[in-house]
């Protein structure tokens, strides 16, 4: 047995004596305890007060011993058991808020007995032709299609055989917010015949019968509002909808089932035709049972009204046995609900949830004694690791001879749950697609379950993963009764009768295949939208199958193959090769490679990355139309429309990655000579991007520039390029900031006025040699050098690493050295050290995930339209986006632009901010322990803080990127407006009715401010990159064209007379008000007052800037003089300020 360690601490309380003892009792075995005697007890303690202590002397090797396997064991154990535990707890506390009170519960017991009471007091009525309507009100329509006609048979009213609550309210499963309870009313066996499941009988009959209790009970006024629906979108399933008069807080679905056992199971088959071909065409046709085909569809929906009392009581049987089973299935159906599959046609409902657990408790998958936690886990493990697309699972222990067997079932349906009788397949309706898609959800939830990096459960249970949210691409299938051509065109009319006439349910399968086929290892998963279950007033007819919303795709996007514009298929001489040629069409030709090869192979269109992007929709549109004669006018691409926004104005529509990459490579270039050159007195150690275009994340990356000479007056003592008078603003030549390190010396002074020469003496000496070596047009300056080179400017600045500490020393008065921080190191330090560290690790970023750079030119688009890009600046937004990336969950890495930037405005606008630091683990270099750190530390500082607080590897504590802003008052408008923008853009890119115009969500609500100041657009020089750009735009002074690499006069750089004045706004009035402008373009400045600087002040002779006097009294106190403000915005903004509008109806003063 191992000797157990004690610590030193400890050891100094152990009694000499006592340490063979206790060496001794280690050893023994245990011994049966006798019940002490009191008296003896208090013996022994006296004598062992009396024992002395004294230390115990350990080696180092005994104090510093590393842990052994076992301890090591034990701690991460424990660790996660932290960790699990907490999740338990949140766990417990929702299903506290979604189980339904015993209020609520008498409630709904009191509904359903007057509801019973009702049903059982239905008059009888007269037999009637199934066909004579007559009797029925014309305020109350059958729910069902009745196409084509009925055949001959008798139909008479009369009150239910029994009435049954069935689905989770009995079973306790019932959760809200969307209470449902399910009631059962039994077709008495008159009504019905054996043989009326041919041909839509039953379900017209059971249509009718409903229609009949509708108009009954439209008759109570303890019965509030009525309506119809079907059950999960089912047609041949009506369902009248009750709720109570008083309240909505719950519905009742009445269902009308025949008799168990009425029917006999063994009709249908998966094999076996119940709907004749004859019957449903109308046309005479002689052909027998045997040879028509099978309609396993529509045998498993008459199947389906058999069963629910006996799936009730066999799932109650099950729940008696397992007490955590109720807020196992709760907690599963909340998982269903927030990502859409337990709604619509062929979803994982509750029922199926119930069922689930049911199979992994029967089959002794996880046990009856589990906690709702560990039943949700092993479920979700269950789901991730089985594909019941190709091996169903069957909760029959002994099926019938009769039943089908497993393979009957997947040779007629796509995926393959059986229920306890053997016969019916639950999951019938369901598509493969679906189905792969829960996996896939089950399979991301098990990756983040256990990382205590990641909020579990606000992850599981509480985000809503929307299908425009979290698939890379979206498109939508509009006029739905262009289907009918499709079935056509695919020969489906079996199909179509097996789903009784729904063309889109029918050829929906179809489309997935085909769609799957052509994009291939494009993608990694393919979705689509569920249709919801229709509800519709007792007076109208039931909703035709057109009338359904459109269906909506979602396709996860590998990106480093989704872009490619080949498709490449097999040899010419390959059997494979003609089932490429049927796929592709005319669009399939031989095309000969480098390597030799002869094959098969497609080109698509796109010569840009944002053109590429569109290759999937390219690839969806052209096979829609070949193979289901589905126009192009009916699929609406809604993935990339959001993309316009930050396009550059280029003869090849670009969304600035070709632009970034061009500025990345004459970087490279430039910085390859900075290593290589002669002649400094003391040699670079680094040269590092200190510019958002250096990691791909500028909004409108810099472009090569050639100007028109004739624009320019030649300004000849600095060789620059100065506009004549006149002419509007030139165009912005952005600096690409470029930090260069020069090694350590003791030559090197430690004075900082001295340092800041010797950095000037660098610039100086470097366009020197840079103009020698490489004939670059160069101008040094006192804090950079300025490079002309491939139609950029490049921004040199040289660093010395030991500035910033030179700058918090200082000497004391007693000749003592003082190390204090400062604004002007904590300035340097950011400038030269921190941003060229985050743009070489984003840079890093970009080269894992290829969408990150457009997501944060989105974003930040978004930001400066909204006025907010001053308070997060570029370096927070990209952190931001970082974020999205580097900790996806519940979500997988975004693959496009768009879906990337509606995340961005989900995490702004549901973070908590408050109560967390937003952790971005950049390089993956943090570990728990680090997180947990991040945490404490956050959480005993808090107050001292930045309100959004941002933790990197580097940056731990104190959240230097959002140290200065933005404020509490601006954070909460950034979040109030990134909601409202994205359920706008959420709404646009998924409702085709409206007009499309996204560019709403980046129109700045301008109502919300005092004074807003227009500027003249001839002197806003990035005036074409305005949200709303105007149709016709100012000559700059360049023009497209080559340009070359060195040689030529160096522009006016980095002016903009916009950014000027709002820097002399700030300063001279930051006080009073705060200014705002969108960056990009904007040619409104909005000025928002400070109510604190409107209050009355007594009068002093220092404070009288901007303000007038007024006397009351024998006070004389000042306050802002409003209307010298407003001339003095005029006259300091003079030819650049067009007008200024003072929204006096806002003011409060």
């Amino acid at each position: 047995m191992k000797k157990k360690r004690v610590n030193a601490q400890s050891a100094k309380m152990i009694p000499s004596e006592l340490t063979s003892d206790l060496e001794k009792e280690e050893n023994e075995p245990p011994v049966k305890v006798k019940k002490s005697n009191p008296e003896k007890v208090k013996a022994k303690k006296s004598n062992r007060e009396k024992v002395a202590y004294h230390r115990v002397k350990l080696s180092r090797s005994d104090l510093y011993k590393p842990p052994t396997v076992e301890e090591l064991n034990q701690l991460k154990e424990a660790e996660s058991l932290f960790h699990c535990s907490l999740l338990k707890m949140q766990m417990e506390e929702l299903l506290k808020e979604i189980t339904l009170s015993e209020r609520r519960k008498l409630q709904i017991d009191a509904f359903v007995e007057m509801v019973t009471k009702l049903l059982k007091a239905v008059p009888c009525s007269p037999n009637v032709e199934v066909n004579d309507l007559s009797w029925l009100s014309k305020d109350v329509k059958v729910p069902i299609l009745l196409s084509p006609k009925t055949q001959k048979s008798k139909f008479h009213m009369a009150p239910p055989a029994s009435v049954d609550l069935i689905g989770s309210y009995p079973l306790g499963t019932c959760t809200k917010p969307r209470v449902i309870v399910d009631l059962a009313v039994t077709i008495p066996a008159g009504i019905i015949h054996h043989k009326d499941f041919l041909n839509q009988k039953y379900p017209r009959k059971k249509a009718i019968y409903l229609a009949g209790l509708a108009q009954y009970l439209r008759g109570s006024s303890d019965i509030g509002s009525m309506s119809y629906s079907c059950l999960h979108g089912n047609r041949l399933r009506p369902i009248l909808l009750l709720s109570p008069p008083d309240s909505s807080a719950f519905l009742v679905r009445l269902h009308a089932f025949p008799l168990p056992g009425f029917f006999k199971p063994k009709r249908f088959h998966p094999q076996v035709n119940n709907i004749r071909t004859g019957w449903y065409t109308g046309e005479n046709n002689t052909q027998s049972e045997i040879s028509e085909p099978p309609t396993p569809h529509y045998n498993s929906t008459l199947l389906g009204d058999l069963l629910p009392r006996a799936h009730l009581q066999f799932l109650s049987a099950v729940s008696a046995h397992c007490s955590a089973f109720p807020d196992g299935v709760a907690l599963l159906k909340v998982w269903l609900r927030q990502r859409e599959l337990d709604q619509g046609t062929g979803c994982f409902n509750g029922f199926l949830a119930s069922m689930l657990l049911a199979y992994l408790l029967t089959m002794h998958r996880i046990s009856n004694n589990m906690t709702a936690y560990q039943l949700l886990r092993n479920t979700l493990n269950f789901l991730a690791s089985t594909d019941l697309t190709m091996n169903g699972i069957s909760l029959a222990k002994e099926p019938e001879s009769t039943a089908p067997s497993l393979a009957d079932f997947h040779d007629s349906f796509q995926v393959v749950f059986i229920d306890p009788s053997g016969h019916l397949n639950m999951c019938a309706d369901m598509t493969a697609c679906t189905y792969k898609q829960l996996q896939h959800e089950a399979q991301v939830s098990m990756q983040f379950w256990d990382d205590p990096t990641v909020d579990g459960f606000h992850s599981l249970l509480m985000t809503p993963k929307t299908i425009i949210r979290t698939s890379d691409d979206v498109f939508q299938l509009c006029e739905l009764v262009k289907l009918q051509a499709s079935c056509k065109k695919l020969n489906l009319l079996s199909e179509l009768m097996d789903h009784s006439g729904n063309y889109v349910h029918t050829v929906l399968p179809f489309i997935l295949s085909l769609l799957q086929r052509g994009l291939g290892q494009r993608i990694s998963l393919l979705t689509h939208s569920l249709s919801p279950e229709p509800e519709w007033p007792l007076e109208s007819d039931p909703p035709k199958h057109k009338d359904q919303p459109p269906l909506t795709f979602g396709l996860l996007l590998r990106p480093e193959l989704a872009t490619s514009v080949l498709e490449r298929g097999p040899p010419a001489d390959s059997p494979q090769a003609a089932d490429f040629r049927q796929l592709w069409g005319t669009r399939s030709e031989l095309r000969r490679f480098q390597d030799g090869a002869i094959t098969e192979a497609v080109l698509w269109e796109g010569d840009s990355m944002c053109q590429k992007r569109l290759v999937p929709q390219q690839i969806i549109t052209y096979l829609l139309q070949l193979h289901a004669d589905i126009p192009e006018s009916c699929v609406r691409h809604v993935g990339a429309i959001v993309d316009d926004v930050i396009k550059m104005r280029s003869q090849v529509p670009s969304t600035g990655e070709e632009e970034s990459l061009r500025v990345v490579h004459s970087y490279d270039d430039l910085s390859r000579k900075l290593w290589k050159l002669e002649g400094l007195p003391l040699s670079i150690t680094s040269v590092q991007g200190a510019h958002p275009s250096l990691r791909y994340t500028q909004v409108f990356p810099p472009v090569p520039l050639k100007f028109d000479y004739t624009f320019f007056d030649k300004e000849k003592s600095f060789y620059l390029l100065v506009p004549k008078e006149g002419k509007p603003c030139p165009a912005y030549v952005n600096p690409i900031t470029v930090i260069c390190h020069m090694e350590g010396s003791g030559k090197w002074p430690h004075d900082p006025l001295a340092i800041r020469h010797i950095r000037t003496a660098f610039h100086i000496r470097l366009a020197e040699l840079l103009k020698m070596q490489h004939d670059y047009t160069c101008r040094p300056f006192a804090t950079h050098l300025d490079i002309w080179k491939d139609g950029f400017v490049f921004r040199i600045k040289v660093a010395y690493h030991r500035e910033p500490q030179i700058l918090r020393e200082t000497v004391s008065p007693d000749g003592l050295l003082v190390v204090r921080d400062n604004e002007e190191a904590q300035s340097l330090e950011m400038s030269t050290i921190h941003k060229p560290l985050l743009t070489s690790t984003l840079h890093g970023l970009q080269q894992q995930h290829p969408y990150f750079g457009a997501v944060c030119r989105l974003a930040k688009r978004w930001l400066g339209a909204q006025l907010f890009s001053e308070d997060i600046t570029e370096d927070t937004a990209d952190l931001l986006v970082a974020s999205l990336f580097l900790q996806p969950a519940p979500f997988t890495p975004p693959g496009s632009p768009q879906v990337g930037f509606l995340r961005f405005l989900h995490l702004l606008s549901s973070f908590d901010w408050r109560n967390n630091p937003l952790v971005v683990n950049l390089n993956k270099q943090l570990t728990a322990a680090d997180y947990t750190e991040i945490k404490n530390d956050f959480m005993a500082s808090r107050e001292y803080l930045p309100v959004m607080f941002i933790a990197t590897p580097r940056d731990k504590k104190l959240s230097m990127w959002t140290k200065q802003a933005p404020t509490v008052q601006i954070l909460q408008r950034v979040v109030v407006v990134a909601a409202e923008s994205l359920k706008v853009l959420e709404h646009q890119l998924m409702d085709g009715s409206q007009i499309q115009d996204v560019r709403v969500a980046m129109r700045p609500p301008l109502e919300a401010y005092d004074v807003l100041i227009h500027l003249n657009p001839k002197q806003v020089p990035l005036l074409s990159q305005a949200v709303d750009p105007p149709a016709v735009n100012f000559s700059r002074g360049v023009f497209t064209g080559n340009t070359v690499s060195s040689g030529g006069r160096m522009p006016v750089t980095d002016y903009n007379p916009v950014t000027l004045y709002l820097a002399e706004l700030r300063e001279a009035f930051g006080d009073l008000a705060l200014f705002f402008c969108d960056p990009y373009g904007g040619s409104v400045i909005a000025v928002l007052w400070n109510p604190k600087a409107f209050t009355p002040l007594p009068f002093k002779t220092s404070q009288l800037s901007a303000r007038s006097v007024k006397v009351t009294g024998d006070e004389a106190n000042t306050v802002p003089n409003v209307e010298a403000i407003l001339e003095d915005f005029r006259i300091i903004g003079k030819d650049l300020v067009k007008s200024v509008e003072a929204r006096t109806e806002r003011w409060s003063f």
